[in-house]
């Protein structure tokens, strides 16, 4: 064997040592999965300390050393909630609202983002520059201008009212409009049209497939924060109450009874964790599609 060759040889040697070294250096360590499952514990302790309350009676709660372990008065405490307000009425609002807000900001955020990251119209920056600026306006301070108007229409007390003023945000405009800019190329639009697609074909058939994704994340998020609101609803529709401002009742008494306002709270929470059960294997192999075709 020359020199040569043996050079080369040893040079691929360590590259593949190297690269091997490499590979190997890329898997997580201990520091990481201890970090991950303090997360985890972090994240899971509110429910478990929620189900330990909402699973003992009152007096376990009351005692001087709280319970560490879950006990056998769960079913009797939610019974105690549905005796204690319309808890299906209730949820039945809380899953129509945030159904139809996530729907509607979904379809019209996809829409705006995909016109402000694509299409070419006049005034187009300040327009999104004037909705990235909304973005800075707390919400507390269009509650009383949005109640005026809503009394004014006459929608004071429906489920309309709750919907109506969330029905885009301008949040989701921005989100897609982020995720659009990047992921779908000019080139792929324009060509598009010139086989004879029209704007709303292109949009149908080249950004919407694109944007599922986002559309995916931008549609959970919609929906967990239309579950968890509760100032608007309570302001605009107490008497017709989603399931945050009837869980609120719970604890309108002189005395509270914290095992039942555990109980219920668990209650109200296990939809959302039903949903990110069913939707969370479909919302990663939608993010994995998209990167793939990024």
């Amino acid at each position: 064997m020359s020199s040569a060759t043996l050079a080369k040889t040893t040079a691929a040697k360590k590259s593949g040592a190297k690269g091997k070294n490499f590979s190997m250096d890329r898997r997580p360590g201990f520091l990481t999965y201890g970090l991950l499952i303090a997360f985890f514990l972090g994240s899971t302790y509110p429910l478990w300390y929620s189900l330990l309350i909402g699973s003992n009676t009152g007096a376990v709660f009351a005692s001087t050393y709280p319970p560490l372990l879950p006990g056998g008065a769960f079913w009797t405490n939610v019974a105690e909630v549905f005796n204690t307000i319309d808890f299906w009425g209730a949820l039945a609002n809380s899953v129509l609202v945030s159904s139809v807000i996530t729907l509607s900001v979904v379809t019209f955020s996809t829409l705006a983002g995909y016109a402000f990251a694509k299409l070419r119209f006049r005034g187009r920056q300040g327009l999104l520059v004037f909705v990235i600026a909304t973005l800075a306006v707390p919400t507390q301070l269009g509650i009383i201008p949005l109640f005026m108007v809503m009394k004014e229409f006459g929608w004071t007390g429906s489920l309309g009212a709750v919907m109506v003023p969330t029905l885009v945000t301008a949040f989701g405009v921005f989100f897609m409009r982020q995720y659009l800019v990047d992921v779908v190329p000019d080139e792929l639009i324009e060509a598009a049209r010139i086989d004879g697609a029209s704007m709303i074909g292109t949009f149908w058939h080249v950004g919407v497939p694109a944007a599922r994704p986002a559309m995916a994340i931008l549609a959970l998020f919609t929906f967990m924060t239309a579950w968890t609101d509760y100032l608007w609803p309570m302001l605009v529709a107490p008497q017709n109450p989603t399931l945050q401002v009837a869980l609120s009742q719970l604890q309108s008494a002189k005395y509270v009874d914290y095992t039942i306002v555990m109980s219920g709270a668990l209650m109200a929470t296990i939809p959302l964790l039903l949903l990110f059960v069913v939707a969370g294997k479909q919302l990663v192999s939608g993010i994995m599609a998209g990167a793939v075709k990024g």
